[in-house]
């Protein structure tokens, strides 16, 4: 088994689809024999174990709780036979440069559009094309130099190589959720806690950004009789508040939850809504479908494969706030029989199948 160094600008204790994705498949490559090394930006909320090795770094200004790593290599990273990272930027090219010093392959994770999200940060416009187009030239630039690149959908492969211009070899390999975490639990504790009540719920978790369209849940679910309930947090939480108190919602935000509460989060969810057209797998979603929650999602990007109309859940057309709103209620009426058939599909969203297409693609290196 190889010994592995992966490079990560997300590897927090809230944790998101990144940050899972690292921490599971190092923990199910250590279980197999082989080591993996983890090089993270460096912050107060997260303690070191061993194997994990911060860097200096700066807070990123448009995400609060998302920090910049330098670029630099931790001494006590050595000997690696092999260097993954899973983002091209800041600490991408320290494993950029790590791989070439060594002389071992380098394998990329593609987890995030970064044009897309680079346009949006600069506010669309003129100026928001030519912060796109300048990103998707690194990204050729980035991904040209490795090995091997991994992408987590189809739709985000054709994103790469069809709209990035990306001229080297890409696998699409799922990451896969850990389904001995995610599983149906008893969730009336986590209600109580909560103050969620009997009722509906319909709900979401994860970083609250702008470009998620996390408003248009707020506005569908004015029409739909449930509560709707946010985890995580962002920057677009402020705005998501005020715009349920000015539409009468019953909004509740919880706030970051503790990995060990999705599952019951999950649980207690009788229809996930996901509404993002940028995600490139939306991990999130397959979460829920293993804890027997069916999802609404919008019919774009990843999404559009991840949920399985009438097994996992329902898609709408993105940005059509009444078609959201008809198809909660479609799930919610359907909620037992949408259920059942998640819990018969969640064996082939499992991590382990993942992690042994993962050693495939490094054993070929």
């Amino acid at each position: 088994m190889r010994s592995v160094a992966a490079f990560t600008d997300t590897y927090l204790p809230t944790v998101n689809g990144v940050t899972y994705t690292v921490q599971t498949w190092r923990d199910r490559w250590e279980r197999r024999g082989g080591r993996m090394d983890v090089v993270y930006p460096e912050t107060d909320d997260h303690t070191p174990r061993v194997g994990e090795y911060p860097v200096r770094s700066l807070p990123f200004p448009f995400y609060p709780g998302f920090r910049l790593g330098v670029p630099s290599i931790p001494r006590r990273v050595r000997d690696v036979e092999l260097v993954h990272t899973h983002t091209p930027f800041a600490l991408g090219l320290a494993g950029l440069r790590l791989a070439a010093r060594a002389d071992v392959p380098l394998v990329a994770t593609y987890h995030t559009p970064t044009s897309e999200y680079a346009s949006y940060l600069a506010a669309g416009g003129r100026l928001g094309g030519g912060v796109e187009r300048l990103s998707e030239a690194y990204e050729r630039w980035f991904f040209d130099r490795v090995d091997a690149i991994l992408v987590p959908s189809e739709a985000t492969r054709r994103h790469l190589t069809e709209s990035v211009g990306v001229e080297s070899e890409v696998t699409v390999l799922p990451n896969g959720v850990d389904l001995d975490r995610f599983r149906p639990v008893d969730a009336a504790a986590f209600r109580e806690r909560y103050g969620l009540g009997s009722g509906p719920l319909v709900g979401y978790t994860g970083r609250h950004g702008y470009e998620k369209r996390l408003r248009d849940a707020v506005d569908a679910a004015a029409n739909v009789d449930a509560t709707l309930v946010f985890g995580g947090d962002g920057p677009a939480r402020d705005d998501l508040e005020a715009r349920a108190d000015d539409r009468g919602v019953d909004a509740r935000f919880l706030g970051f939850l503790d990995r060990d509460e999705l599952p019951a989060f999950y649980s207690a969810l009788d229809a996930f809504v996901f509404p993002s057209p940028v995600e490139t797998q939306g991990l999130v979603a397959l979460e829920a479908v293993a804890c027997g929650t069916p999802v609404v999602a919008a019919d774009e990007g990843a999404l559009a494969s991840t949920v399985v109309d009438g097994a996992t859940g329902y898609h709408f057309p993105t940005g059509d706030v009444d078609a959201l709103a008809a198809t909660i209620t479609r799930t919610l009426d359907e909620r037992e029989s949408l259920g059942e058939r998640c819990l018969e599909l969640r064996g082939e969203y499992g991590v382990e199948r993942a992690v042994d297409r993962l050693q495939a693609v490094y054993d070929r290196l």
